[in-house]
């Protein structure tokens, strides 16, 4: 079934809580969305309570809110839902409080794994676990290089090591027409590295927090006590896709990563609607 063409305004009508992806919807890497502050006063006169659900795990809340304030977008920390914040969960429910582990990311990523209860080490010391972050914030060839070498000679001496990524991202809107590579394209690039190495391994992948797993969106409904909730995203693999695994509707906005022309998409990934803008 082909999702219906509508406005942003028909689904205020519809829904009781709105959730929101960051980047591609609301901002880029270098400035806001058109609408965007439009669309969300527009939430606040009609008393609709909203989240923004970001696999962005590089940026804690308020460092995220602060930067969007810079952009002109004010939000609420409160508002902001991070996949890294995801990572405090994980560590308790799989043992890994405690643990060694090598982050790739920038400060705030590290602290993410910090608050989980990680002990942070260099990526060149041995590691019980390799945390992706973010492609940035860190000398990137250098500090994968080590990462990859610590994992090898860990794996070698038949040490275990868990792989996690918060931001399962391959790519993010840059800018309105630009596009960067995301931490989901460097999990990837380690473990074709660890595939060609250890063939027979399927074990060596990293495990998802982010969008499209559920987590973000449960936490979401159950912060607003709101169950008729609308996912507005730009990514069909992740912000649609999630929020279908999630039980609630998704809108695809058709002016980020994932184009309109939705002709073969994988029906796990077919949106319930399909809005142009934000504009109400």
């Amino acid at each position: 079934m082909s999702p219906r063409d509508v406005r942003f305004g028909e689904l205020v009508e519809r829904y009781d809580l709105f959730l929101f992806d960051a980047y591609g919807v609301l901002v880029h890497g270098t400035g806001i969305m058109p609408e965007a502050p439009a669309a969300l006063d527009h939430l606040e006169r009609k008393g609709r309570p909203y989240y923004v659900v970001t696999n962005d795990a590089s940026k804690l809340p308020e460092s995220a809110a602060q930067r969007y304030a810079r952009l002109g977008l004010r939000l609420d920390p409160a508002r902001i839902l991070t996949s890294g914040a995801l990572l405090t969960d994980h560590f308790a429910t799989n043992g890994l409080t405690g643990r060694r582990c090598a982050v790739l990311g920038p400060p705030d990523g590290v602290r993410y794994v910090e608050l989980a209860g990680g002990e942070v080490v260099p990526a060149r010391e041995p590691f019980d676990v390799l945390v992706i972050c973010d492609e940035s914030g860190f000398d990137f060839v250098p500090t994968a290089d080590a990462a990859l070498t610590s994992i090898i000679r860990s794996i070698d001496a038949g040490r275990s090591v868990q792989l996690v990524l918060p931001n399962p991202d391959l790519l993010y809107p840059d800018g309105l027409d630009a596009f960067g590579f995301a931490a989901g394209s460097v999990a990837l690039m380690f473990e074709a590295a660890l595939a060609r190495r250890y063939p027979h391994r399927a074990d060596l992948r990293f495990t998802p927090l982010g969008k499209p797993e559920p987590g973000l969106y449960l936490r979401a409904m159950d912060l607003a006590n709101q169950r008729n909730a609308v996912m507005i995203g730009d990514q069909l693999e992740t912000d649609i896709a999630g929020a279908l695994r999630a039980g609630i509707d998704a809108a695809l906005l058709t002016t980020g990563v994932s184009l309109g022309d939705l002709a073969g998409a994988d029906p796990a990934h077919r949106p319930t609607w399909r809005i142009a803008s934000l504009a109400p």
